[in-house]
Parts: structure tokens; sequence; C-alpha cells
């Protein structure tokens, strides 16, 4: 049984995308960071449609590698064959969107990582563990990496794989034309043909565009480029023709491109041409090594083509299994499919869960965001407000000693007195969400942080989750409800436009009174809105009804959803055992997310002088500890419960 679905082998980089679109890359202000070249966005393609997928590359011992890296591992791609080069940095490329025709790139590949890779970073047993191989053009340019791909090739067919070429055919990374130069698709070149045609013989399959095979069959004559190609190669060709879809050819050449394999096309607004090629083969990927005909594999390679044509940046581009089939099931709605909302919630929903890191299932949050509870805790000492961000500092030292590195815990801390805690927090692998509210506002009101135009969402770390708290209830004034959802509405926008994770808090109890269908009626009210929470924190429902109306509430909404955490309440411990007793019944809720009745005790008496620093971190560490294990027997106790239930 092979282990692996598919390995890539080749170029692989740090994509720097000009945030800006329609100008020049002289003019580029601000770009976007993405992982990119050929194989690894095809690694990361396949990864997200399902495929166990490889990559054997090279990446720098430097921020860009471990960049690279962590992205491949949070994307679920083997990185087994990643090696780390002490020598050489990470390949950059700088690309732009300079309208439906031009987008310039530079390469920055000067003897970078990638194109050190050499036979001994080959691994046999690695290649064995795979279904297919795939090389790319570009490393059989030079002869070191070239010998690389040549033994992962042989040892492929040694062991039952099979493999594939990706033509990627770049003209100035075979040193036909000058840096600036890198948008070029076709030069000409003797050399290159007869390079590309000594290995042809080697492939299964063999895919490229009208130019690729241009380069690889040495005439400019499509027909004629592709039989030369047969002539040497008896591999399945498939010739991308842009708008007009794609052919596969098993065996002779006819007389028409035409007449060839071909899966249906999809009429779409062609925004981004820069890495749908890579979609394209992502796709097809999944059809050839899952053993689909050609028809529905050139489906699926069309359909993730359109994906990354109408859409920023390559990686981020390509879609979830899921988004893929809803796209072939439902079709073309919006031919701007980042337009389309529908699309763009499943695509947001599908791959945020490995774009953000992190095993989420269950969530035991210390929350110590508190700022008027905090503020009003040094005034009760007399002691400035500077004291609070140190304290915050200390919450974060129990929150990592309880986490001690695991998955499932998190924190929620503030930027106007938590700072410092935050800066400290990065990294550490703690869920951190990141409130914007401003305390107590109601209607709701931001933090000045944030911006008139919500701009300073732009300066917050991609890992850190908008967290906003709105006292909200079904019977406000028309005049309360629009100016709340008017906020909430353009919170949400400024979230997705800068790829941030929302966690929506409502507290109706505070504001009015709440029965069964309150907070699921809020809930509902939400969604019809177009806000799309992905993450919802609710106060302990009244009864076992409540939690089922708001559960189904969300999931009928957004089966894709995160989940819910419980808030506490500066509620005693006896009582949160009772609710999350009650709450852990829902799947749906993850866990809780508690500050007051972890931190209160010791926040007075460290503030009064009255505990020491070390005092103070063990105490909220002991508590912190068994909300934990109060959590956790709960989710075990309802899990048995449910297990006895169905057993009977």
């Amino acid at each position: 049984m092979k282990q692996l679905d598919v390995i890539t082998i080749g170029r692989s980089s740090v994509d720097l995308y000009g945030a800006q679109v329609g100008g020049r890359l002289e003019d580029m202000a601000s770009f976007n960071k993405y992982i990119g070249g050929s194989p690894t966005n095809m690694a990361t393609g396949t990864a997200r449609l399902g495929l166990k997928s490889g990559l054997i590359t090279r990446v720098g011992d430097e921020h860009m590698g471990r960049f690279i890296r962590e992205e491949l591992a949070r994307h679920g791609v083997d990185t087994s064959g990643v090696i780390t080069d002490p020598d050489r940095l990470t390949a950059l490329v700088l690309l732009g969107i300079r309208d439906h025709e031009h987008f310039p790139l530079i390469f920055y590949r000067e003897n970078c990582a990638d194109m050190a890779l050499c036979e001994d970073d080959i691994d046999p047993d690695f290649i064995a563990s795979a279904k297919a191989v795939v090389a790319t053009g570009t490393h059989l340019s030079h002869p070191h990496t070239e010998a690389a791909v040549l033994k992962a090739l042989r040892l492929a067919k040694e062991s039952g794989g099979r493999t594939a070429l990706d033509i990627d055919y770049r003209p100035n990374l075979w040193g036909l034309s000058g840096h600036g130069d890198g948008e070029n698709r076709f030069i000409a070149s003797a050399k290159v043909t007869e390079k590309l045609q000594s290995t042809l013989h080697l492939f299964d399959l063999i895919v490229g565009t009208e130019e690729e095979f241009h380069i690889a069959g040495g005439s400019t004559d499509t027909l004629e480029a592709l039989r030369n190609v047969r002539k040497v190669s008896g591999a399945t060709l498939v010739c991308k023709r842009g708008p007009m879809g794609a052919n596969a050819f098993e065996g002779a050449i006819p007389d028409s491109l035409d007449d060839g394999i071909s899966g249906p096309g999809f009429p779409i607004e062609v925004f981004n041409v820069l890495g749908a090629g890579d979609g394209f083969m992502s796709g097809l990927l999944l059809g050839w090594v899952t053993g689909e005909d050609w028809v529905t594999s050139l489906t699926y390679a069309n359909a993730c083509g359109a994906f990354a044509v109408s859409r920023h940046g390559c990686t981020p581009a390509y879609p979830s299994w899921e988004e893929l089939q809803f796209f072939l099931g439902r079709g073309v709605k919006e031919k701007v499919l980042r337009k389309d909302l529908k699309l763009e919630q499943i695509h947001w929903s599908t791959n945020r869960c490995t774009s953000h890191g992190g095993d989420w299932s269950t969530m035991r949050v210390f929350a110590f965001d508190h700022r008027i509870q905090i503020e009003q805790m040094a005034d009760a000492a007399g002691v400035i407000h500077d004291h609070i961000g140190f304290f915050k500092k200390l919450c974060l030292d129990a929150a990592v000693k309880v986490a001690n590195g695991k998955s499932g815990y998190g924190i929620l801390c503030d930027s106007r007195l938590g700072r410092d805690a935050l800066y400290q927090a990065a990294g550490t692998g703690l869920w951190i969400g990141h409130p914007v509210e401003w305390p107590a506002s109601r209607p709701l009101a931001l933090e000045p942080e944030i911006g008139p135009d919500f701009g300073g969402l732009v300066e917050w770390p991609t890992e850190h989750v908008v967290k906003v708290l709105c006292f909200y209830h079904p019977n406000d004034s028309l005049e309360m409800k629009a100016q709340q959802e008017d906020v909430l509405t353009r919170l949400f926008a400024a979230c997705r436009r800068n790829g941030l994770e929302m966690l929506l808090e409502v507290i109706p109890s505070k504001v009015g009174p709440v029965d069964d269908e309150t907070t699921s009626e809020i809930i509902q009210r939400v969604y019809d809105l177009g806000i799309y929470p992905d993450w919802w924190k609710l106060e302990p429902m009244t009864s076992r009804a409540a939690w089922s109306n708001v559960c189904d509430a969300i999931t009928r909404n957004d089966p894709n959803t995160r989940g819910i955490v419980v808030l506490g309440l500066d509620a005693p411990e006896d009582q949160l055992a009772e609710s999350f007793a009650e709450a852990a019944q829902f799947d749906l809720v993850k866990g809780f997310a508690v500050g007051r009745t972890i931190f209160a005790d010791a926040a007075r008496k460290w503030l009064a002088g009255e505990m020491t620093n070390d005092q103070a971190v063990a105490d909220m560490t002991a508590r912190f500890e068994r909300l934990c294990q109060l959590w956790d027997t709960a989710r075990v106790n309802a899990q048995t419960s449910h297990h006895q239930e169905h057993s009977k």
C-alpha cells in the first residue's frame, strides 16, 4: 500500500503579490505573502482536494524557509522531503496584476535553496511511498537538479509508481532572457528542446500549454509539436488551451486539437492567470491518481483552473474538495467567482482549518481581555493603570503553563492594556482572540485603534481572531439594531479583507429578558445580514432546548462553522461546572472562554501588593487547570451518555 498519492519535486518560493491591482509592479505599495513555486503549489493544491501529498525541495534556514515549511504542514503536505539548506536563501518571487493580459513578475533565484537540490536529497523509501511523482521543467535546466529529478523518476518506476511532467517553461529560468523578463512564457531554443526531449520518455503524463509543447516539440505549430513529442514519448499528453479548455491525447495525435478528449469549460472572468496552471494540474492529478476517466479529470482540472484565474494569489485561490463539489454541482452563478458570496464562504470556511493552524476541536480559553473590570480593580488598589499590562503578562504565563505546548488552549487579550502580552503570545501555539469593541458600548463602538474605516486591522497578525462583543436583543429599537448591525457588517467585511477570523459574542441577558428562542433568533439575524462568524461566544443557555435551538440555527446557516465557546460571566466554579455539563452535550460547543473566575482574586491581591508575581501565576494556573478538567470531564461524560443511549 502506498502511503502518499503524489510527490512533487522542484521549485519552492515565497510569492510576494502586489496588493494593488491595475498598476505597474514599480508602483506597488504593499504585498501579500504566499507560498509559491509550481511543485509547492501543486502539493498544496492536491492536499486541499484531499490527496495525500508530499514535496521534495530545499528551503533556506531562515524565516521564509520556515514559513514555507509551516504552511505546507498546515495544509497536510508531507514535508519529509523538504531539506533545509544551511547556506542558501529561500527563493522569492515578486508578482503583480497589471491588467487581464499582463502579469509582471521577478524571480529572485540566484543560487537559491531549491536549485541546490541534489541526488543525495532523494530518499528511495520516500519515493516508494507514493503512487506518482510529478516533476517540473525548471529542475531539468541544471545538471545537479536534473540528476535529482532523474533519480526520483527512476525510483518511482522501480517501485511501481507513475510519473508526470508539468513542462512549466520559464525562458528566463533557462537563462534565455533577463531578470526583468519573468512574464515571458516562450522563447524558442533548440538547446532547451533537446534537453526536454531527452527526458520525455520517462513520463506517463505530460502537461503543458500550447507554448510549452512548442518548446518540448521544437515547433510553433502545436499539432506538429505534439507529434514530435509523441515520437519520443508514449505518455498521455494534456494540452492546455486557455479559454478553450484542454485536450488529452492518449495515442496518435489527430488532425485537430478539438479531436482530443476534453472536459467542460467554465465561462468566468479572468482576473489573474498566475498560478492557474498549477491549479489546473492539481485538479488533473486528483482525477489521474484516483483512477477517474479523462473527461472527469479534465473537468476537475478546468474547474480548479477557473478558481485560480478568478482570485488573487496562487495557492490561496485553489479550492477544497467540498468547494469543488459544490461548484460542479451548482454551476457558475457569478462569472466573477471571487464575488460569488456563497462560493467564497465555502472557500473561506473549508480552507481556513488548514491555513490558520492548530487543532481547535477543543477550546480551553483563558480570557483576560477585560479592561473596565481590571481598571476598576487597579483604582480600588490605588495603583496606576500602567501596572495592568504587566499583570496581563502574568495571565499569559499561566495560560502557557497550563497549555504546556499542547493544542486546544488559548487566550483572549486586548491590545490597549495587554499589548506586551499579545506580542509575547505570538508563536506560542495558543489560539489568540483579540477584542475590538469599546468596553460596555451600546450601541456597539470599537476601540480607537481600529479606526473609522476599520483600517487598523491591517496591522494585526493573521493568527489573531477578531473578537467583538455586542449587547444585542431582538426587542431592541430599530435605530439601535441598525446602528449595531452596521458596525458588525462592516467589521465582518474588514476581517475577510484582511484574512482574519471573527468571533462574535452576544449577551442578550444584559439588556432584556431571554427565553429558549432569544439567542437563536439573534444568530439567525446575523446570518441574514450576510455575516458568517468563524466562532460564536455565548452565555450559558437557560435550557437544553435553548442550546438545541442555537446549534440548529448555526449549522443550518453555516455547516462549516468553527463552533461555540461558552463564556463565564464571573460565575463560581461550581456554577461553571453545571453550565459546562449542559453545554458539553452539544458537539458544536467546543469549550469555554472564561476570565474573572480565573484571574479576579489574583488581580485584586497582586494589584494591592498582597501577592507576588510567582504566587499570582501559580494561583491562576491552578484555577485555569481546574476549569480545563471540569470541561474535559463534562465532555467525556456527555460522550459516554450519548454512547449509552445509542447502544440501547
